[in-house]
This record gives C-alpha cells, structure tokens and sequence, in this order.
C-alpha cells in the first residue's frame, strides 16, 4: 500500500473503520455541521476506491461501501514509509531516537522487548 490519505479521505476512512458498512448518506451523518454536500463526499468515496481503501457493492438502486484496507495495516504502512525514508530503514534508530528525546524511558523499551519476545515464541 503506497497510496496515502488527503486529511479529508482520512476523515472520511475513520469513519469507515469504525462503522462500515456504509451508504454515502450514512457516511455523511457521522460528519460533523456543516455538512458536506451530497456530491462532495460522493467524489471523495469515489476517490477512495480508486486509491483501493473502499470498495463498492451494489444495494438496490445505490452502493453500499465497505473498507478494503483495515486501519492497522494503513498505519503500519504509513509508520514504514516513515522509517524507510527518515531513518534508512531502521527501527532500531527510529526508536533510539525515543529513547535519546526521553519520549520513552526504560521501562516502556524493556516493555516493547519483553512483548517481541512473547510475540516470537
């Protein structure tokens, strides 16, 4: 997954993620006032789907819209597109840079280690 997220798709996923299936006109209900025209968010879900993040199923005389990618995998792609281009595709540095910023003591590294550990097993 390389395609990112404009903030108004993001919006509009977090939404998704948290109730999907959705109608457009669902969708639109959980945006808050002003609402969006009709036609705006259409464009935006249209936009969405073509990035692959949504996909449509027919419902009657309308789509019904479900997501394709869950919002774990987006985050995890995204934090490894961070790493790849900011710390030359190392966590190692990119949590050392937490522990040198004191953004994570000892306690929360020997955390992380201990549930990799746990993970591995």
């Amino acid at each position: 997954m390389k395609q990112k997220l404009t903030e108004k798709e993001e919006t509009l996923m977090k939404i998704f993620w948290a109730h999907e299936p959705l109608f457009i006109r669902d969708l639109i209900s959980y945006l808050p006032n002003p609402k969006p025209h009709y036609n705006t968010v259409a464009t935006l879900v249209k936009f969405l789907e073509e990035k692959g993040f949504v996909e449509r199923e027919p419902m009657a005389n309308s789509f019904r819209y479900k997501v394709k990618i869950s919002e774990r995998q987006y985050h995890g792609d995204t934090v490894s597109d961070v790493v790849a281009k900011y710390y030359n595709n190392s966590y190692l540095s990119l949590v050392s840079q937490f522990v040198e910023e004191d953004k994570m003591d000892l306690g929360e590294l020997k955390k992380l280690i201990a549930k990799i550990e746990k993970n591995r097993k």
